[in-house]
């Protein structure tokens, strides 16, 4: 057979038999150990070996000045010419940039001419031939590397992103790196710089984001990521709370251009949100990224109405994170705050809330604030600085520090907001509670003052919580304080008296504790025993043993209870008004002309009269008139109410 195959390849148009150089070329593939590279590899490592060769023989021979300009004169030449030998310019620039790095004076312009180089090239598996040079570089003068870069590559692409990938490959490149990349991003929305070589560059923070964007998408080298997140973060946040109708048209054009080199979203503002979520995933904070998206945060915080709301719920789950990360950010939004700059200062606000009660956080600071916030027009700052001083009053230490703020406190429970008023009473009862020294007259008497109309307010909770601080203002006032307290106090009987029938049964217990506060605060023996037997219906007959002139004065306080939108607190004033109290009797009349002339029509002017003597035995008793049943309701809901 070996003889037949041979005579067929030696017939006539047949190939040559193999030569014994052609056998030996084969035979090592026997052998691991004798094995060499195929031949195109080899020769391509031959050339580079020799290249790099060659430039180093040429550049020990010329000054350092001259072997800078040589290179790029060079590389230029052979760019021109339109035969560039890539392997060839690398090994110049190498042995340039190893030999001259810390001296060269021409660094943006080398930079130019490597990324032209990676751009030129097509082939993907050499595009890292230009790494080494490119690293020593970035190390020696990272400030014009990287402002070069975002200058000439803007939209980042793919040369532009294979030098940036290079760059952040080592631990003492990647640092420099970020902190050019942050000089950058905080000048929103440009960054004028100038480089080594005079040049005055300006550069957007759009550019430097995109090339966030590329460093993010690597696995490796998180260390330098993780240092510098809390500035990251916040670089990243004001792009998202920077308007887009307020970006420059030059910004707008430039982010058009980047649109078309990629898919990318149509807003710069939601880019900004998308390279956040990239790097909460990159330092392994996956479970905060996803659950703010699950409570769909990342989409309130592009809405400028409610960016706040968002800032709070990324707090929130911010908190779980590493301290210093969060004392980094609140560090930064503190200082933001006692500046001029307005603009950001309602979400800065929302996110200082949430963190204000972890371990580390100088609650001092805060309190500094606080009196330049509470004066702000805005609802929502007034609701949040509120909230904030509500956490910061569960330790009593700061809670007495908060002393100087009464006054501010005072003015709020005038506040129209019912949500402001509520949260400021919180603030000032746990004062109070904290507070050992006695409340000084003034205050005392401006806080009865202003608690005393929250008694009727629509909201269950301001009422009951009024009530009860009024209740310690009565406790903790300072003995010379208490006489000027004392016509307060008077003036709150007849108020707690109705509320003690409040279809609430909170309010209606806070209002017996406070009224027997009050009558052993006016050492009203008589009022103090009934109201501890819980003799309900007898304290508006003690009150009107009062002289004369305050009887009045309870008389017309009683009239407004008859247009409470309760039905036992109107009964209860039906009642009080009806006793029989001879001085009164004239006075009752006209109040029950006065009723029937507003419509009152429910209540009969027979019940304001005094009671008819009972008939004799046997004799039918009259039926009782509309007003009579309710007044009877009435005692039967208070017999319910109180047991």
């Amino acid at each position: 057979m070996g003889e037949k195959n041979e005579e067929k390849m030696t017939g006539a148009g047949a190939a040559p038999a193999w030569q014994p150089d052609e056998v030996q070329q084969v035979q090592p593939l026997q052998a691991d150990l004798d094995w060499e590279p195929p031949e195109e590899e080899q020769e391509q490592a031959n050339t580079r070996a020799l290249s790099h060769s060659r430039a180093q023989v040429y550049w020990e021979s010329l000054k350092p000045g001259e072997r800078e300009h040589s290179t790029l004169t060079a590389i230029k030449g052979m760019e021109a010419s339109g035969f560039c030998d890539a392997e060839a310019c690398a090994a110049m620039l190498d042995a340039l940039v190893q030999r001259d790095a810390s001296t060269l004076e021409r660094v943006p312009s080398i930079v130019r001419c490597i990324y032209r180089l990676l751009k030129s090239n097509t082939d993907v598996s050499a595009e890292h031939r230009l790494d080494n040079p490119l690293l020593e570089l970035t190390h020696m003068h990272a400030h014009d590397v990287v402002v070069t870069l975002l200058h000439c590559a803007p939209e980042c692409d793919r040369a532009a992103a294979t030098m940036w990938r290079a760059m952040v490959s080592m631990n003492r490149t990647a640092e420099k790196v970020l902190l050019e990349l942050l000089c950058v991003l905080e000048e929103w929305p440009l960054h004028t710089t100038s480089t080594s070589d005079g040049e005055i560059m300006d550069i957007f923070a759009l550019a430097a984001t995109k090339a966030l964007w590329e460093i993010l998408q690597l696995p490796s080298h998180t260390g330098a990521l993780m240092e510098y997140f809390p500035y990251l973060f916040l670089a990243l946040l004001f792009q998202i709370f920077f308007r887009t109708e307020q970006m420059p048209e030059e910004v707008n054009t430039f982010w058009r251009q980047c649109q078309e080199e990629g898919c990318l979203p149509t807003n710069p503002n939601r880019f900004a949100v998308l390279t956040m979520k990239a790097l909460f995933c990159r330092l392994g904070y996956e479970n905060v990224m996803f659950e703010v998206e699950r409570k769909r945060g990342w989409d309130i915080l592009l809405n400028a109405e409610t960016q706040h709301c968002a800032m709070g719920l990324l707090a929130r789950e911010m908190r779980h994170m590493s301290r210093n990360v969060c004392n980094e950010i609140t560090q930064y939004f503190l200082e933001l705050l006692s500046g001029k700059e307005t603009c950001w200062e309602l979400p800065a606000m929302a996110f200082l809330v949430e963190l204000v009660a972890c371990p580390g956080i100088k609650a001092d600071r805060i309190l500094q604030l606080i009196p330049r916030y509470l004066q702000s027009e805005c609802r929502a700052m007034r609701r949040m600085v509120l909230r904030a001083l509500i956490i910061i009053c569960k330790t009593p230490l700061m809670a007495k520090r908060m002393e100087f703020l009464l006054p501010r406190f005072i003015e709020l429970l005038q506040d129209a907001d019912g949500e402001v008023v509520r949260m400021t009473l919180s603030v000032l009862r746990m004062m109070l509670l904290a507070i050992d020294i006695p409340i000084a007259s003034p205050i005392a008497l401006q806080l009865a003052e202003a608690l005393q109309p929250l008694f009727d307010k629509e909201s269950s909770y301001v009422q009951l919580l009024s009530i009860r601080l009024f209740r310690n203002v009565m406790e903790f006032v300072s003995e010379v304080g208490k006489k000027p307290l004392e016509p307060h106090v008077q003036q709150s009987l007849l108020p707690l008296l109705y509320h003690l029938h409040d279809e609430n049964q909170r309010v209606a217990k806070a209002c017996q504790e406070t009224m027997l506060q009050a009558a052993t605060f006016l050492k009203m023996r008589k009022l103090t025993w009934l109201l501890k037997k819980q003799r309900t219906w007898a304290v508006g007959e003690c009150l009107l043993t009062e002289p004369s002139s305050r009887a009045d004065e309870y008389l017309l306080q009683s009239l407004l209870y008859l247009q409470s939108p309760q039905e036992s607190i109107r009964e209860a004033a039906v009642r009080f008004i009806a006793q029989p109290q001879p001085q009164l009797l004239r006075r009752q009349q006209e109040s029950a002309l006065w009723l029937w002339n507003t419509d009152y029509t429910m209540w009969s002017p027979r019940v304001f009269l005094p009671p008819s003597p009972s008939p004799a035995l046997g004799t039918p008793r009259a039926q009782p008139c509309q007003g009579q049943e309710s007044v009877q309701r009435g005692c039967r809901g208070e017999a319910a109410l109180l047991g």
